[in-house]
Order: structure tokens, then C-alpha cells, then sequence
């Protein structure tokens, strides 16, 4: 990295923490840390907050989740919001909490760079033009900062047109076409549903693994919220069972529409693996009604559409890659063992939101928003605990380098 030594001083010293992500994780623990009087700089890759909800989602999308259960520490969702916010509802949502915090991200600000420096006990960060310089490094980029596509056999050979669902607005695009829709998680079943409810298309989703499918909502409430309140006085494994029972008598034997359930239970698999299990907001009687294909996993892309496991093969106009996203951790911090390279903790939840020497993450708990702001309120009290004995520090690296200026 920089020695900041330049005659133009190109590097700072943040006074508060350095966090990485201007997204819900981001914007959460820099609310905390200000409510606890404490300075942060959120450097961001993008031209905006939210980026992922702003830049890469579709336009049908809600959150899954009551609004309860996603709102972020020390200011809820507005009362006249619905039950479950649109994802418009939910951009206004963030930004109006950027807003009441006085929350200002560093945009267009890509971290190539970020290691610890053992001789200064400082993290160096390094973007495209600038490098800076603080004692605590805040990594809230999240588990979906990349989209995955798999590596197919003869995807390049296809004529039509290939797209991941980060790229996918709405169907308008699709209208009357065939559609190989490969993956069916939420976002799988959802893109599928747009494409034939709005725009008489014929998807075919692909089922590469096993899946769990739940009703979003049981009973007038939601099916999240009972789980969670279950689990306060049942063990998980019956708390799954009574799901699946419920799921069974309200969506009926979803193997016999090619949705194999795990062996796991749906909440015990999601702790273990992060796997969130399918809400069905209207895909599934879609798929009884035949207007949405459920077909095997992909063996090969043809020219024209996909050869299949069973042997079979069918003609498609688009392909679009409902495959997930994954952390991109390991591509930009440097010399650190706390991350998989898979860009995951290492460490256990709910410890895995604080690494050594002044390292956090936030957001990497498989938790959702929920587990986002539980992160928050960890790192900032934590932060805060130190932060007296800091200020010294500050002084004493800012005078003896004159090319370091000092970020506020």
C-alpha cells in the first residue's frame, strides 16, 4: 500500500471506524456508532446507498419478511408502510434513515485494497485514488455482493439472450417467450411468476437441488413469526416439524410438482447452511396450473435452449440465472484469516461480528436484517468501549506525518 509520503497528501486518517458498504449492513453500524457519539466513513463502490436494492433487484420485489423483523436499530419502518414493504418503500425507507443519522458514504469509492499493518497496528485501505488509514476496519458488504453465475457446458454457444436476475427488471422484456429460469429459490419463483402472470411467457425452472417451500403466511400471520416465537419454548426440530406439517395441508405434497424437500427441516437447515427455505407468494399454483415448468437440472446449453439430466432436450429465446449471489471478500482484504475463501467468517454465529485488531463484520450472520442489526448494535457498543482511549492515538499518528490528513 501507499506510504503517504506523496507531496499531495493522497491518504487520511479516519477518526472513527472505516466501513466497507454503503447497504443496510453499512448504514446500521453507522447509525449505532453515531448514537454512541462515535465518528465513522463508509466507503462505497457505487454512486448510491443500497445499492444492491437500488441497482439489482427486480420490480415486483417485497420484502419476505414482515416489516418488523427488517427494520434496522433505532428507527422503524414508517406506520403507514404495509405489512410487507415493497422494495421502493424499502430504498425510501434507507434513505430517509441516512438522512435522520446525517449519514454521508464516500460514493465511487472501490476498496482494492484493505490489510492490517502490524508496525502501526492501524488498517490501510486502499480504493483507486486514495488510501485510508484507521484503527478499526468494518467489513459490511454482506453475503451477496456478487452475482453467481455456474459454469455451464456450452453456455457460450446460445443465441439468445443470457442474463442473471441481478440484471432482471421485469418480464416486458420476455413477453411470449420461453424461458429457462435456472434456479428456484425466492428469486427463481418470483422471476418465474412475473414472466408468466404479467407477460404471458413460459417459464421453465430449473430444480437443481432439494428445496424447501413454505406459505408465507400461516394462519394470518407470518410463518417467520411463528417459527421465531416457537422456538422461544420448543426445540428446532419440532418447530420444523410443525411447519412442514402446516405446508403439507395448506401447498399439498410439493414433491409431486419435482420440489424435493430436504431431510433437514427448513429452520434447522437454514442456522446450519444459510439456505433460506422458499415463501411462496403465488408461484406454486402457477406451477400446479402448468403455467410455469418445473424441469430438471441442466446437463448442456445448446444453441437454441438446454439438454437436460433425464436426457431430454427443449428450445428456449432466454436464459436467466436465478443462481444467488456470494461475498467478494477475499478479493479486496489481504493477509487475513478470519474470512473462508468463500468471503465467510470462520467464526461461529452469533460471535462471527468480530474478528482481531480491530476488525468487524457485519451482516455475515445468515440472519437477514434482523441479524444486521443485532451485528450493529455488537460492533458500535464494542467500538464505543475504546473510543475514549483513541483520541490520543489520533494526535500522535496525524503530527508525525504531515502528508496524512486527518478525515472528519
Amino acid at each position: 500500500m501507499g506510504s503517504c509520503k506523496d507531496p499531495k497528501p493522497n491518504c487520511g486518517f479516519v477518526e472513527g471506524p472505516i466501513i466497507v458498504g454503503a447497504g443496510p449492513s453499512g448504514l446500521a453500524v453507522a447509525a449505532c456508532l453515531s448514537n454512541h457519539g462515535v465518528p465513522s466513513l463508509i466507503l462505497e463502490k457505487s454512486n448510491c446507498i443500497a445499492s444492491l436494492w437500488q441497482q439489482k433487484t427486480y420490480e415486483r420485489l417485497k420484502l419476505h419478511l414482515p416489516k418488523q423483523f427488517c427494520q434496522l436499530p433505532l428507527m422503524g419502518f414508517p406506520e403507514d408502510f404495509p405489512k410487507y414493504p415493497t422494495k421502493y418503500q424499502f430504498i425510501s425507507y434507507m434513505e430517509s434513515y441516512a438522512s435522520h443519522f446525517s449519514i454521508k458514504p464516500r460514493f465511487n469509492q472501490a476498496v482494492q485494497n484493505a490489510a492490517f499493518d502490524s508496525a502501526s497496528r492501524l488498517w490501510r485501505v486502499q480504493t483507486q485514488d486514495f488510501e485510508y488509514i484507521s484503527r478499526w476496519l468494518i467489513v459490511a458488504t454482506g453475503e451477496n455482493a456478487e452475482p453467481v453465475i455456474p459454469d455451464i457446458h456450452g453456455i457460450d454457444k446460445f443465441k439468445g439472450r443470457i442474463l442473471h436476475t441481478s440484471l432482471y427488471k421485469s418480464g416486458a422484456d420476455f413477453r411470449n417467450q420461453r424461458v429457462l429460469v435456472i434456479g428456484c429459490g425466492n428469486s427463481g419463483m418470483e422471476v418465474s411468476l412475473d414472466l408468466c402472470r404479467s407477460y404471458n411467457a413460459i417459464p421453465h425452472m430449473v430444480v437443481r437441488n432439494t428445496v424447501h417451500v413454505l406459505p408465507r403466511e400461516m394462519f394470518g400471520f407470518s410463518t417467520f413469526q411463528i417459527a421465531m416465537t416457537l422456538l422461544k419454548w420448543i426445540p428446532v426440530k419440532l418447530v420444523d416439524r410443525i411447519l412442514l406439517l402446516v405446508a403439507s395441508l395448506t401447498l399439498g405434497n410439493t414433491d409431486q410438482l419435482g420440489l424435493r424437500r430436504p431431510k433437514t427441516g427448513p429452520i434447522e437447515l437454514k442456522a446450519a447452511t444459510g439456505k433460506t427455505p422458499v415463501l411462496d407468494v403465488g408461484a406454486l399454483s402457477q406451477i400446479k396450473s402448468g403455467k410455469i415448468k418445473v424441469v430438471e437440472n441442466v446437463k448442456e446449453i445448446t444453441i437454441n435452449g438446454a439438454k437436460f439430466m433425464n436426457g431430454q432436450e427443449k428450445e428456449f429465446d432466454s436464459i436467466i440465472f436465478a443462481t444467488g449471489y456470494k461475498s467478494n471478500v477475499p478479493t479486496w482484504l489481504k493477509g487475513c484469516d478470519f474470512f473462508t475463501k468463500e468471503g465467510m467468517p470462520k467464526t461461529p454465529c452469533p460471535s462471527c461480528w468480530k474478528g482481531n485488531d480491530g476488525l468487524y463484520t457485519v451482516g455475515f450472520g445468515r440472519k437477514g436484517l434482523s441479524g444486521t442489526a443485532y451485528d450493529a448494535v455488537k460492533i458500535a457498543k464494542d467500538i464505543a468501549d475504546h473510543w475514549k482511549t483513541s483520541k490520543d492515538y489520533k494526535s500522535s499518528i496525524t503530527s508525525c506525518d504531515s502528508h496524512i490528513i486527518l478525515l472528519k
